[in-house]
C-alpha cells in the first residue's frame, strides 16, 4: 500500500460508517480520489464488503444507461451506398453515467444503478467510472451484452446517425428495483433516464413520491419517449430537447407557439418543472419560477456535441440541489454543456465545483 492508502485504510479501521466526504477533510484529497483510493483497497481485498459504502449520507442515485461510446468522425463529404473515410474513437458515456461522473467530478456522492454485461467492455466501464461514483451495485448479466452507442459525426462534430444497443437495460424491472430500495431510501435525489422501461419508471414515481425522494426524469432520444408515464406528478424536473417534446406529443413543432403548447401540455401531467432546450436557439422553462426563456450564446469552436445534453443536466441538477436560483441554474447547465462540445471528451476534464462556479460566473 502506498501512504494515502494505508492513512486511508487505518481511517475506516478507526470508524466504519466514516463517508467519503469526512475522509476527503481528513487527508486534503478530493472526494473522487479518496473513491478511487477506496476502490483500490477494496480490489485488494483490505477493505470487504459494502456495508463502508452503504453508510455514505444520501447519494445521489443515477438510474440508466452506461455504455461504451464509438465515435466515427467523417474526414469528408458523406456518400451512402459506398465506403466514407473517417477516423473513429472508443470512450465510455450512458446518459445516466455521464451525469453520475459530472456530478462526481463536481463533488457529489453518486452512485450508478444499473445492468450490464458481464464482459470486458462492462469493466472498461467500471475501471474508468469507479473514481466518480459507486458502481458496486450495477447488476451483470452473462446472457446479455454491455450497452453501447455508435455516433456518426460529420467535419463540424454533429451527429449524422446514433445507433444503439441498449436491450440490456430492459433488465432494469421494477423487480430490480424493489431489490434494490434499501439504496433508494438513502437517495438524496434519484436520477432517471428513459433507458429504462416504462413500467420502471412508473415504478420509481410511485416510489419516489410515497418517500418523498426528489425525482429527475431525462431523456434520451425521441424514439424512447413513448416510456414517458402520463402522470408525472411525483417528477422534480423532466429534462427535454425540442424533438423529444415533439415526438412525444406526435407532431411537429412548427413555430414557437407550437412548441409553447406542447410543453403546457407535457407540464399539465403533473410534472414540477420542465427545460427544453431547442438546439442553439433557446432553453424554454416552465415551473415554480414560472414560464422563461433563456437564450444560448453561439460557440464559434464546436469539437464534438456528444455529452453536451448530459453535462447541461448535471450543471442544472447541481444548481438545483444546492438552492440556486432559476437563473444561475440556467447558467450553471449552459456554462457545463458550453465548455463540454469545445473538446473531445464526453465528460470535461477539468471539471470541479470551483471550475464550474468560475465558468457560470464568466458566463
Amino acid at each position: 500500500m502506498n501512504k494515502n492508502e494505508k492513512i486511508i485504510l487505518n481511517l475506516i479501521k478507526e470508524n466504519p460508517f466514516i463517508s467519503q466526504q469526512e475522509l476527503s477533510e481528513e487527508v486534503g484529497l478530493s472526494r473522487p480520489a479518496v473513491a478511487n483510493i477506496i476502490s483500490g483497497l477494496v480490489k485488494k481485498e483490505y477493505v470487504q464488503g459494502k456495508a463502508y459504502v452503504l453508510n455514505e449520507q444520501n447519494p445521489i442515485v443515477c438510474i440508466g444507461g452506461a455504455n461504451i461510446d464509438r465515435k466515427f468522425h467523417i474526414t469528408d463529404k458523406l456518400i451512402e451506398g459506398t465506403s466514407n473515410p473517417v477516423t473513429s474513437e472508443l470512450s465510455i458515456g450512458g446518459v445516466a453515467r455521464n451525469v453520475a461522473e459530472n456530478l462526481g467530478r463536481i463533488g457529489e456522492d453518486v452512485l450508478l444503478l444499473t445492468t450490464s454485461g458481464n464482459d470486458a467492455e462492462w469493466q472498461h466501464i467500471a475501471d474508468l467510472s469507479s473514481p466518480f461514483m459507486n458502481v458496486d451495485y450495477v447488476e451483470k448479466i452473462s446472457s446479455e451484452a454491455t450497452g453501447s452507442y455508435t455516433a456518426l459525426l460529420d467535419q463540424n462534430g454533429n451527429m449524422t446517425m446514433g445507433l444503439a444497443d441498449m436491450l440490456v437495460y430492459d433488465k432494469i424491472t421494477p423487480e430490480f428495483m424493489i431489490k434494490n430500495t434499501y439504496l433508494l431510501n438513502k437517495a438524496k435525489c434519484i436520477i432517471a433516464d428513459l433507458n429504462c422501461p416504462k413500467e420502471t419508471i412508473e415504478f420509481l414515481c410511485a416510489y419516489a413520491e410515497k418517500k418523498q425522494i426528489k425525482l429527475v426524469l431525462i431523456a434520451v432520444s425521441g424514439p424512447k419517449m413513448n416510456r414517458l408515464p402520463n402522470n408525472l406528478h411525483a417528477v422534480d424536473w423532466l429534462i427535454l430537447n425540442k424533438d423529444e417534446v415533439e415526438s412525444f406529443v406526435g407532431k411537429e413543432a412548427e413555430s414557437e407557439e407550437y412548441l409553447l403548447k406542447f410543453i403546457n401540455d407535457i407540464k399539465s401531467l403533473g410534472v414540477t418543472n420542465i427545460i427544453v432546450t431547442s438546439g442553439k436557439e433557446k432553453i424554454f422553462y416552465d415551473g415554480i419560477e414560472g414560464k422563461r426563456q433563456f437564450k444560448v450564446k453561439a460557440i464559434e469552436h464546436v469539437v464534438d456535441v456528444t455529452g453536451a445534453g448530459d453535462a447541461f443536466t448535471s450543471g442544472l441538477i447541481y444548481g438545483w440541489l444546492n438552492s440556486y436560483d432559476i437563473r444561475q441554474i440556467i447558467d450553471l447547465a449552459k456554462a457545463n454543456a458550453s465548455k463540454t462540445i469545445q473538446i473531445s471528451y464526453t465528460v470535461r476534464q477539468d471539471l470541479d465545483r470551483k471550475q464550474l462556479i468560475k465558468d457560470m460566473e464568466a458566463l
